[in-house]
Formats: C-alpha cells, sequence, structure tokens
C-alpha cells in the first residue's frame, strides 16, 4: 500500500508525472529504435544534406544527409544503457560503502569514511579523464566513471540513513529475536533505506546523461561509429551560425532528459518524505494547534 501511495503523490504532483513521462518515452524511444527508424541513422545521402524539416525528414538533416530524427532515436538507445549501467554500478558501490561504513567495527566504519570522503572529492568528469587516460575512451569509460562517482554520493547520503535505522526499535527487536546481521539488512535496513535510495539514484541517472552527452562531445565517450547525442551535438555545433535548428534538436533532447529525471528525483523526494506528507494532510485531518500561555 505505501509503494501505491508513493506513486499516486509522484504521479499527482506535475514536476513528477512530466518526469515519469519524459522517463517513459525515452526507454520505449530506445526500445522501439532496435527494431525502426524512419531512415537509417547512419546512411549519408550528399544530395539531401543539410534538408530543412519536412515529409521526408521530419527534424532534417545533417552535412552528410543522414537523417537527424533516426540518429536522435538511435542515440536513445546510448542514453538508456549508460544511464541503467551506471545506475547498477553505483547502485552495488553505494550500498556496499553504506553497509561498511554502518555495520561494520569503528576501525573499519572510520576507514570506509575517509576514503568516501577522497573519492567524493573528484568530480565525475575527472574521474572519467583518468579512466579514459589509461583505457581510452569508450561508453564503458563512461558507465564505469559515472557508476563510481554516483556510487560513493550514494553511500554518504545512505550511510547516517542506516546508521539512524540501525537504533530503531524493530532493529533491536531483529536482534533480540535472533536475527544475523544480514537478515537485518535484508529484512529491516535496506527497505527503509530504499525511499532515499532510489532519490539518489533517479538523479544519478540524470548524471550520467548529462555525462555521457559531455564526454562523447569532448570524445571521450561513444565511438564515432555509435549513434549519440553528444557526438551528433559535436558535429552540428560547428554550423550553428549557418543551420541553427540543426543544433537545436540533439540539445533539446539531452535537455528534455536531464530535466526529466531530475524532477522525477524531486518527486520521488517529495513523495517519500514523512514530513512533507504529513503537511499534505486532507482538510481536518491535521494536528490540532498548541495552546499558548
Amino acid at each position: 500500500m505505501r509503494r501505491l501511495q508513493w506513486a499516486r503523490r509522484v504521479w499527482g504532483s506535475g514536476t513528477g508525472r512530466f518526469g515519469v513521462i519524459v522517463v517513459v518515452v525515452i526507454a520505449a524511444t530506445a526500445l522501439v529504435s532496435l527494431f525502426w527508424t524512419p531512415l537509417d541513422p547512419q546512411r549519408v545521402d550528399i544530395a539531401n544534406r543539410w534538408a530543412a524539416p519536412g515529409a521526408a525528414h521530419l527534424l532534417g538533416t545533417d552535412g552528410s544527409g543522414r537523417d537527424i530524427l533516426s540518429l536522435l532515436m538511435a542515440g536513445s538507445r546510448t542514453t538508456v544503457l549508460v544511464a541503467v549501467g551506471a545506475g547498477v554500478i553505483a547502485t552495488a558501490i553505494g550500498l556496499v560503502l553504506a553497509a561498511l561504513g554502518a555495520l561494520t567495527p569503528r576501525p573499519v566504519r572510520e576507514g570506509v569514511t575517509v576514503i568516501v570522503d577522497i573519492l567524493i572529492a573528484f568530480p565525475v568528469l575527472l574521474i572519467a579523464m583518468m579512466i579514459s587516460a589509461v583505457w581510452g575512451g569508450s561508453l564503458l569509460v563512461v558507465i564505469v566513471s559515472v557508476g563510481i562517482g554516483f556510487g560513493v554520493n550514494i553511500a554518504r547520503v545512505t550511510r547516517p540513513e542506516l546508521r539512524r535505522i540501525l537504533r530503531s526499535d524493530f532493529v533491536l527487536a531483529g536482534r533480540a529475536a535472533g536475527l544475523s546481521p544480514s537478515q537485518n539488512l535484508w529484512r529491516h535496513l535496506l527497505p527503509n533505506v530504499a525511499p532515499v535510495f532510489i532519490v539518489q539514484l533517479s538523479w544519478g541517472m540524470a548524471v550520467a546523461v548529462l555525462a555521457e552527452a559531455g564526454l562523447s562531445y569532448l570524445g571521450f565517450g561513444a565511438p564515432v561509429t555509435q549513434p549519440s547525442w553528444g557526438l551528433l551535438l559535436a558535429d552540428l555545433q560547428r554550423f550553428i551560425s549557418v543551420h541553427p535548428l540543426s543544433v537545436l534538436w540533439p540539445g533539446l533532447a539531452i535537455t528534455l532528459t536531464v530535466l526529466g529525471f531530475n524532477l522525477l528525483g524531486d518527486a520521488l523526494r517529495d513523495a517519500t518524505d514523512p514530513t512533507l506528507s504529513r503537511g499534505s494532510a486532507p482538510r481536518g485531518t491535521e494536528p490540532p494547534a498548541a495552546v499558548t500561555a
């Protein structure tokens, strides 16, 4: 029932509804592009280079005659791949570091805290550039770097929440009933820290989308043979003074996707925050005001 209430609160807010619609549209576009695009995204048609939007090319073509709509649809696969891949890595790293920082003896906890504080000082883009300097630029570099960077952020936010829940009565009762630390973790700790974790993960996916576009734009991300919004933006921005409309589409796709993930994260935070939930109670259910002398 609580999950249904969260879902209703998210859908009931304008920001949450917008975020859900954007994420669903991007995921559906990536899925459809596996089987169909209006034209071959990599098909070069010099005769139709820089074609204006029309019936043959709904969003026009680029300097090689490639259909921009098809490129955007194919590029959504790269966006979803990076967002999901980085989310999986961030989940694993964040939960492991948070558990080590909350459930282990004090010397281990303090060591993990120091490591997290050190790693969090490095921006995601800097981590990606350091990794790419050794392994070369690729989508795997983007996924791993964003996963590491935001996994540390998830650990930093989740760890104190785990420590707080550890002192709860139901966790103490579980210990008294003979539950092992791992059983307590799976039955009590993780379900109760899930709201905080989900919010952080949605924001991490927004960072992943932006990082992939930025790193591909700089040449550290997707290879030139793979459709990517960042690569398309890098190709088209050189002609912005001559064909400004063509640059609009990849920039708009990146902006809307990042905005959608961020607004979804905000809506999830509002829906799962018990203080905000109490503040939005229906009329007549508010607690009586305190009587002052």
